[in-house]
């Protein structure tokens, strides 16, 4: 016997979040109905909240809720370091570590053709115009550190921003390769990013 239509439509919801199969989206619908009342009700005004408030940074492409980010907009932050990251996700991890303290830049994926991701899909142009007007202030980038991760299409993609930046006074480093193969930066644990942040070599 099938569940009730509301029950079956919030495990369907719930199931097409990631790391979600309809066998923990069901057992995490059960206990939402358990919950008390006001605390379904707090967590649908926080959703709603964040769709409703939310945005991308039109500096770093992170989401903030005011523009610029808070990030962007600290004078006490490094300015002459740029960490580009493929993911708010990513800038998150990093932050988190608490050894970098400079600018950011969220690329908003990695180049991957099969996939339809072009060039023209990521921020890699705004991040080119950024160092470029920054070069004209005191502000100018001595740093651009690539801190994507190491599949092959964040290869490729950092391989295009070393072109896209070539022939500018700047230094563009990679993340050191104590990261696993293959993993993506956000589930990379602290003392390990901590290790390739510090010991980063430059870029190719």
């Amino acid at each position: 016997m099938k569940h009730p239509p509301q029950i079956e439509e919030l495990v369907e919801r719930l199931s097409k979040l990631p790391g979600l199969g309809r066998k923990s989206a069901t057992r995490l619908a059960l206990h939402l109905l358990r919950s008390p009342e006001d605390e379904v009700s707090a967590l649908a005004a926080a959703l709603m909240a964040v769709k409703e408030r939310i945005r991308f940074c039109s500096v770093c492409h992170d989401y903030t809720d005011q523009d610029p980010c808070p990030r962007c907009s600290d004078p006490k932050r490094d300015r002459g370091s740029i960490c580009v990251v493929e993911s708010p996700a990513d800038l998150m991890v990093i932050e988190a570590s608490g050894i970098y303290h400079g600018l950011y830049h969220v690329l908003g994926g990695v180049l991957n053709p099969l996939a339809g991701i072009g060039p023209d899909e990521l921020n890699i142009q705004d991040l080119v115009a950024r160092v470029d007007a920054l070069a004209k202030t005191d502000s100018q980038v001595r740093e651009l550190i690539l801190a994507t991760g190491s599949s092959p299409e964040a290869e490729a993609t950092c391989s295009y921003i070393v072109t896209q930046l070539g022939g500018r006074d700047l230094r563009v480093t990679r993340l050191a390769r104590g990261l696993p193969s293959g993993m993506d930066l956000e589930f990379v644990d602290g003392q390990t990013l901590r290790q390739a942040l510090e010991f980063r070599g430059e870029a190719r």
